[in-house]
């Protein structure tokens, strides 16, 4: 895998949210971002958006 869910860990835990905070915010499942985070999926593009703007992020972070 390429790291992205070690990424958004990292960002998700910079700003103090729990997983099911962000995955409300990003309008995914709980179940689907730990998914994620550790790496046993990879997320679609519009996935990663919506990721990248609840965590206020500029997508090109994540990749």
């Amino acid at each position: 895998m390429n790291g992205i869910g070690r990424k958004i860990r990292a960002e998700r835990l910079a700003r103090g949210l729990s997983q099911r905070d962000l995955a409300t915010l990003s309008r995914i499942s709980n179940t689907y971002l730990s998914d994620i985070e550790v790496e046993r999926t990879n997320p679609s593009l519009r996935t990663l958006e919506k990721i990248a703007k609840a965590l206020d992020l500029d997508i090109k972070k994540l990749l």
